[in-house]
């Protein structure tokens, strides 16, 4: 009869065996997601830089600095009469009760509530209660706020982080989709096509707006001649 003890896990134990094993197995398709999303943008990246050497447009971004202007205007225009109402204030109390950098000692704890200090901060400057209910309802749901040690703390910590892959893979996949719609996205498989069949689809388009050019100034030098002959 051996005198060796077989140990009996406890159904926590077995529980939280099998939740860390799932956590892992999201853990790598999070980070395979996460490069695939990254290397997605990078070579739209450098398609953009490419397009914008080439064809010489900037509206995408004279638009984006527009909208930001337009931003900051409506903000310091609703922030000059911001009176904030007692259940604002109410709830961001207990928001920073919560998250304030000041309730931890850890360098990266620290650094993680400063920032969604701010975030709270801009929101209850701009009077977002949903922006604050979101950020205390992120903020009670995340595995750091799970205290104590032993099985039970641990498995609730895992089963957090289990969630949180789960909804990184869901809005990394959202963003693949949002990639896939846009103007840049499009003209790039365009240009791909092309250069599988051995045409510069960029080029062609230069040479479209080239031509272009070379009319306009034409009917402009005649116009001025018409002028001048008057």
């Amino acid at each position: 009869m051996s005198n060796q003890l077989v140990l009996q896990l406890t159904p926590e134990d077995e529980e939280l065996q099998r939740k860390s094993a799932e956590l892992a197995t999201l853990e790598t398709e999070l980070v395979q997601g996460e490069l695939d999303l990254t290397t997605l943008h990078a070579e739209l990246q450098n398609f953009d830089r490419e397009y914008q050497q080439i064809i010489g447009t900037r509206y995408t971004e004279l638009d984006r600095i527009e909208e930001q202007i337009a931003e900051y205007m409506a903000y310091l225009e609703s922030s000059t009469d911001f009176t904030p109402s007692e259940d604002l204030k109410k709830l961001y109390r207990e928001v920073a009760k919560r998250i304030h950098p000041d309730l931890t000692t850890d360098p990266v704890e620290k650094v993680r509530r400063q920032e969604l200090m701010i975030a709270a901060n801009q929101a209850y400057e701009a009077g977002d209660m949903e922006a604050l209910k979101a950020i205390l309802y992120s903020w009670e749901s995340s595995p750091e706020s799970v205290k104590g040690e032993g099985v039970v703390a641990e498995l609730i910590r895992v089963i957090r982080k289990i969630s949180q892959c789960r909804e990184r893979l869901c809005g990394i996949k959202q963003e693949f989709e949002a990639v896939k719609k846009t103007e840049l996205y499009e003209l790039k498989y365009r240009s791909d096509l092309a250069k599988e069949v051995g045409q510069d689809l960029l080029a062609d388009m230069a040479q479209e707006l080239d031509e272009q050019i070379r009319q306009a100034q034409a009917e402009l030098q005649e116009i001025k001649e018409r002028i001048g002959t008057r």
